[in-house]
Formats: C-alpha cells, sequence, structure tokens
C-alpha cells in the first residue's frame, strides 16, 4: 500500500515538474517553475521599498558614482530589453528598473526580481572602472532574467516533496533504517541544491558577459574583474562541491572560453 502511495506521489510530481517548466533566455536551458514570478516581483519590490527606507541604508545620491551606477545600468537593461523584445521574450518579462547605490563596507552588488538592483559601495574598489562595473551589473541583471530566485524556491520546493515521497517509501521499515534514509537524503538534497547555485552563477556569468557585450562593454574586461576579485577574496575555501559559487579559477577559465560568443554581440 505504502509503495503504491510513494508510486503515486512520485507520479503527481513528474506531472507537476513538466507543466510547470520555462526557458531560460540565450543559454535555452529548461528549468523548474513552481513559483509566480508576479508573486515574487510584488514581494521582491516590498523588501527594496523596506531597505531603502530603513535609517540604517544610506542611498547615495547626486555623485559621479551613483550616477555611474544608473548609466550602466540603464545601458544594460535597454539592451537586455531589446534582446528580448527580438527573440520574442518580451511579454513574459513586466521589469520596473531601478539603481541604486548604497554606502556599505561589502563587496556585494545584487539585482532582485523585477530589476531591483543595489550595488554596494565596497565592491567599487574592486570594479575600478566602467567596464568592471557593467561585469558586476550584467551578472547580477542576468540571474534576474534567468530567473534564478523562482527557480531556487521552486528546486526548494522539489526537493521537500522528494523528502515526502522517501519518507512513506520508508514508513515500515526499523526506525534505524529511516533515520540514515532520511540523513542520505538530506546530505544529497542539500549537495545537489548546492551544484544548482553553482549551475546558476556559471549561467549568469555567461549570460552576463552577453548582456555587457550588447551594452557596449568590451567582454575582455570581466576577466580583469573576476582576476581581482579573486585576489581579494583570498583564505581558505571550502571544495567546490560544497560551495555555492564556482572555484575562482573554473569561473576565470570559464569566462575565459565564452568570451568568443560573447564578443558576437560586442558593439563600440
Amino acid at each position: 500500500m505504502n509503495w503504491n502511495k510513494t508510486k503515486l506521489f512520485g507520479s503527481l510530481l513528474l506531472l507537476v515538474f513538466f507543466a510547470a517548466c520555462s526557458t531560460v533566455p540565450l543559454t535555452g536551458r529548461k528549468q523548474l517553475s513552481l513559483v509566480d514570478d508576479k508573486t515574487m516581483q510584488q514581494q521582491a519590490t516590498l523588501a527594496y521599498r523596506e531597505l531603502l527606507s530603513d535609517p540604517k541604508t544610506k542611498v547615495i545620491k547626486g555623485t559621479a558614482n551613483a550616477q555611474l551606477v544608473q548609466n550602466v545600468g540603464r545601458k544594460i537593461a535597454r539592451a537586455v530589453e531589446t534582446y528580448l523584445q527580438q527573440q520574442g521574450y518580451a511579454d513574459q518579462y513586466q521589469f520596473s528598473w531601478e539603481f541604486n547605490l548604497i554606502d556599505d563596507k561589502q563587496v556585494n552588488a545584487w539585482c532582485m526580481p523585477g530589476g531591483k538592483v543595489a550595488v554596494y559601495t565596497g565592491i567599487l574598489p574592486v570594479t575600478e572602472n566602467e567596464a568592471g562595473l557593467a561585469t558586476v551589473m550584467g551578472h547580477e541583471i542576468a540571474h534576474a532574467i534567468a530567473r534564478h530566485s523562482s527557480e531556487r524556491a521552486s528546486n526548494v520546493m522539489a526537493a521537500q516533496g522528494i523528502g515526502v515521497g522517501v519518507g512513506l517509501a520508508t514508513s515500515k521499515k526499523s526506525q534505524l533504517t529511516q533515520v540514515l534514509v532520511s540523513q542520505l537524503y538530506g546530505v544529497g538534497s542539500q549537495v545537489a541544491l548546492l551544484k544548482y547555485s553553482r549551475n546558476q552563477e556559471s549561467e549568469a556569468d555567461r549570460m552576463g558577459l552577453t548582456f555587457m557585450a550588447m551594452a557596449g562593454y568590451n567582454p575582455n574586461e570581466a576577466t580583469a574583474f573576476w582576476q581581482r576579485m579573486s585576489s581579494r577574496a583570498g583564505g581558505q575555501k571550502p571544495p567546490e562541491f560544497l560551495s555555492t559559487h564556482p572555484s575562482d579559477q573554473r569561473r576565470i577559465a570559464d569566462i575565459q572560453r565564452l568570451i568568443p560568443e560573447a564578443m558576437r554581440y560586442y558593439k563600440k
């Protein structure tokens, strides 16, 4: 009886997964999409508003760097929108772009679903120039265009669903068997989700290179930025298979390999 329940549960999951797939622009990769994009964007907008209105958040306005963030962001956004229009994806994206520079020592930048971008001042010494900043912003915007936040949430939901199936399959086994299977499944699912995250980072690198090229920035500049980023990070890092990001060496090598593809889109 329990085995039949498990098979039924698995069959239903497969039906849901096949029905809930979407395609990533440019790469053509199929991805799981169990989370509504509109809901994600609404929540992202609320979170962005809360961050900007927080008294602890210092949004920089009117400086040369703040204007640079605005200019680079708009160039990339226009290039991306043009590409999506040409490829027939435009109706799937209703982004309301915003670009803000935040006074914070973190070496970080991000783009929320819907095009809400933040760049922290801490990353500017690493970007060094406009092309370096375009590398960062192209990468972060690529995450949003590829719907990576929605995909991560969908993968977690899927992992939880499969975990329920594992529980059904072992419910008649000894307690020791159930504990061992659950622990093994838990480790396996966590490592699998980390691999998804690394794959998303690599995909964002690829898309970001192309997006910066479309906006008029030479993709070759990306290599220098990631080398600077690697030198700044330093220190002991976890093995790649236990990390959310590719190793620095792999990332730089992959970017160098992808530059010829991005150069096809480069317009000075």
